[in-house]
This record gives C-alpha cells, structure tokens and sequence, in this order.
C-alpha cells in the first residue's frame, strides 16, 4: 500500500469512527434527509431532543472529520451534509466489496432501499 493510499484509509476510518454513534448518525440522517438546504443548529435540536452542549460536541467531531459543512446565517449557524466526502466514502466500500471482490452483490443494496 502506497502512503496516499494508506492515507485516505485513515481518512475514511476516522469519518466512519465519527458516525459511531447514535447521536452523530442520526444527525447524519436528518442533514442528508433536508439535503441541500441543510438545517440550523435550533431545527436539529428540536428533531433530535439533544442538549446544546451536546450537540455542538457532535457537530463539530462531524465538521472535524469534513462530514458535514456549516455556514454562518446571521446569528444562526446552517449545517449541511457534505454530499461530496460522502460520496468519496460510499465509493471506497462499492470499490472494496462490490467491484473487487463478491462478498455483496451491487443489486442487493439497492432492494434493501425499496
């Protein structure tokens, strides 16, 4: 393994590690479900009934690890899924488990979403 390679693998390891919990992954799930518009900090306080402390812990180990992006909108802070480290991931696992190798088959993930 070349060192970009080991290093993108540490990348993704340490994104996948910041989703570990529930918290953070139903975050996840709530900025991807208002994607592209995002949420404000106050909107995903009232889905997900986290305190503020917590939830600003939580949303910056997802911003640390580049999951998520946040945009200041006056004296409201904006946070939105960012699709494209998402995408970079996603493609990592089909890469690994779908095209190199047989453990899933491609067509199966797809009915799990139906």
């Amino acid at each position: 393994m070349n060192p970009e390679q080991a290093e993108r693998i540490t990348q993704y390891a340490d994104m996948f590690a910041a989703m570990g919990t529930e918290s953070r992954l139903r975050i996840m799930q709530r900025l991807l479900a208002s994607h592209p518009q995002g949420l404000v900090v106050g909107e995903i306080q009232a889905a997900l009934g986290l305190s503020g402390s917590n939830l600003s812990h939580h949303l910056d180990k997802l911003r640390i690890e580049g999951l998520v992006r946040v945009e200041r909108e006056g004296t409201f802070l904006r946070y939105r899924a960012n699709a494209a480290a998402l995408q970079q991931l996603l493609a990592f696992l089909y890469a690994e488990c779908c095209s190199r190798s047989t453990a899933v088959n491609p067509r199966a993930i797809l009915k799990l979403n139906k």
